[in-house]
């Protein structure tokens, strides 16, 4: 029996062309779809909805997120069709022990808040779509819209997608915009490391904005190995 290896297989394939044969012929049934619902992800989850709406979405409430999110997540949800978004959330004693800790440790912060629980629910799954772009950031310009993390095959269907891609989708699609975009945030977290970003700034400028942190942990971890995954 030929293994066949997905990033050699799909990795020049992107967009809604890539959700689909992940979902429906690489991975069906073991394969769910990661989103923070925030500033992009609308044109993610619209082409994950024209596939299949019923696909899991793993939304992560950390406790700390904006009540512009929460509620965009709902408009989201009803404009596409969505039906089948998991919320998951820290352990009552990790909210207990990360409560101001974004102040102090911030890196301990995501991990109670992000990694840990996020590491838990997409534990039954072999693969993983997510809305990660090259342009975001310097550390993601060399991401690939296939790669390994561990056990797990982490897709990005929109990694090579340019701003004018995302732009264009949005109108084409008329999809609705996060309430923040118009305030100037371009990636959306939690709201006490998120700021607005300012002319000239890469999309995640407004994260962690003066410390040398640039990612919350849930995209590096190397899944159901060093017990990540769990």
């Amino acid at each position: 029996m030929t293994v066949i290896d997905p990033r050699a297989a799909y990795g020049a394939l992107e967009g809604r062309e890539l959700i689909e044969v992940m979902a429906k012929d690489v991975f069906p049934g073991r394969i769910a779809v990661t989103s923070s619902f925030g500033a992009e992800s609308a044109v993610l989850l619209d082409l994950v909805a024209q596939v299949d709406p019923d696909l899991p979405v793993i939304f992560l409430d950390t406790g700390e997120l904006f009540d512009e999110t929460l509620e965009y997540r709902y408009q989201l949800e009803r404009k596409l069709g969505l039906t089948n978004v998991v919320v998951v959330r820290p352990t009552d004693e990790d909210l207990k022990a990360a409560q101001d800790l974004w102040r102090t440790d911030a890196d301990r912060c995501c991990e109670l808040r992000k990694v840990w629980p996020l590491a838990r629910a997409v534990a039954p799954y072999s693969a993983l779509i997510d809305g990660r772009k090259r342009g975001h950031s310097l550390e993601r310009q060399t991401i690939s819209t296939v790669e390994q993390a561990g056990l797990v095959t982490k897709i990005s269907p929109l990694a090579n997608w340019s701003e004018d891609a995302i732009e264009t989708a949005f109108k084409l699609r008329g999809l609705p915009r996060h309430p923040l975009v118009e305030q100037g945030y371009r990636s959306i977290g939690c709201w006490p490391c998120t700021r607005p970003t300012k002319p000239g700034e890469q999309a995640r400028a407004g994260r962690w904005a003066g410390s040398a942190k640039s990612e919350c942990g849930i995209h590096t971890l190397n899944f159901g190995t060093d017990g990540a995954g769990i």
